[in-house]
């Protein structure tokens, strides 16, 4: 599962723990996983919108579960695990929401994607062309700014503009739903890519957590699985590209801010892609935060305030620069996810979040949602 180095700082998660008949909530102390649930603060959600999240994982009382290294190197591979410590996503009831098209390489894959209508083989060609077209420093533009506009006007003539473009560099941020509260998967479990898809990719990126008064306090990693030939065909069908079975990973853990690790560190990140196929085949990439087009602050702005609350806070993935274009079988084909791939992300302040790839029809099936969480902390008397 690749390199799982485990950052310094205040950590928290959730685990499925023997005996448990719901998640608990972990942290990491001296290298060991351990377990601070407790009434009042039994959800992630709860010690959130507490308003001293850091402060309370810092001092709560716990009970060691056993070495945190340990328990990253095994995978969840499903319901039969049940014997074992295995990682989960680390948030619970927080909407989960993404932001797309946030940085240039990004953009321009998206139009690609657009005029290809789907199909991968027309891709090269179509990226000389754009490029061609465009023959502007995208990255230099700020978003609904008066240069961006006189851009937009100059691409409209040329007659390649795209609502791609227009998410890009206008002034509104795409934001959509990535997936509903408790769907997320974790580090170790499997990804699932819809069926029907032939041409799809991993999206490596940052995802802040949110809380209901719209204050970051912490991030974490993570995967926002993308088909890129159903979105390509039409932007109508993202949620048919984005919101799939097992289709939105998080973790390993949320790092909370506490003075060292700020937002500031986030933007200064660099975030690392690696898939190594059973096929032998290896990609790497990096995705450097300080390219992003719109603030990490921005994009928050736009998801939460007097338009659209969010009472039990939220995640919200940042975007991704990275769009893999490497040849996977043969000279044009480009890339895409073979099943068996493993997918790692990582960046020093947040470690690595790593997953296999499966079909979505072949991953655990999501059947724990927040009224079994909240029926089962009811029977423990935890809420």
């Amino acid at each position: 599962m690749g390199s799982n180095s485990i950052p310094g700082g205040v950590l928290i998660g959730r685990a499925r723990v023997p005996g448990y008949a719901y998640p608990r909530i972990v942290t990491v102390r001296d290298g060991q996983l351990v377990d601070i649930t407790t009434k009042g603060f039994a959800t992630v959600r709860d010690i959130a919108e507490s308003g001293k999240a850091a402060e309370h994982v810092r001092s709560a009382n716990g009970k060691i579960l056993g070495d945190a290294e340990t328990v990253l190197g095994k995978p969840f591979n499903g319901p039969t695990d049940a014997d074992q410590i295995t990682l989960l996503s680390p948030i619970d009831l927080q909407a989960i929401k993404a932001s797309g098209v946030t940085f240039v390489v990004s953009l321009l894959e998206r139009v690609i994607e657009e005029q290809a209508r789907g199909d991968k083989s027309r891709a090269d060609d179509l990226r000389a062309e754009i490029l061609d077209l465009i023959g502007t420093d995208l990255s230099q533009l700020v978003p609904g700014s008066d240069g961006a506009m006189k851009v937009k006007a100059a691409l409209i003539e040329k007659g390649v503009w795209s609502q791609y473009l227009e998410v890009g560099i206008g002034p509104d941020a795409e934001i959509f739903t990535k997936g509903q509260p408790m769907s997320s998967v974790g580090h170790g479990a499997e990804v699932g890519l819809h069926p029907i898809s032939s041409w799809n990719n991993p999206e490596p990126e940052v995802a802040l957590l949110v809380t209901s008064r719209g204050e970051i306090i912490g991030a974490t990693l993570g995967n926002d699985v993308n088909l890129r030939d159903v979105e390509g065909r039409s932007a109508l069908l993202l949620g048919k590209a984005k919101d799939n079975n097992a289709s939105a990973s998080l973790g390993p853990f949320v790092r909370l801010f506490d003075g060292e690790f700020t937002l500031e560190t986030i933007s200064q990140s660099e975030i690392v892609l690696r898939v190594e196929g059973e096929d032998g085949f290896v990609l790497e990439g990096h995705s450097n935060m300080g390219q992003i087009s719109r603030t990490p602050a921005s994009l928050v702005e736009a998801t939460i305030g007097g338009h659209h609350q969010y009472p039990d806070g939220l995640v919200l993935y940042l975007g991704t620069m990275f769009a893999p274009v490497k040849d996977r079988d043969g000279a044009g084909k480009g890339f895409t996810h073979k099943i068996g791939d493993i997918v790692s992300i990582s960046t020093p302040s947040l470690g690595t979040l790593s997953n296999r790839v499966n079909l979505s029809t072949k991953c655990p099936p999501w059947t724990y949602g927040s009224s079994h969480l909240l029926r089962d902390l009811a029977r423990a008397d935890l809420l």
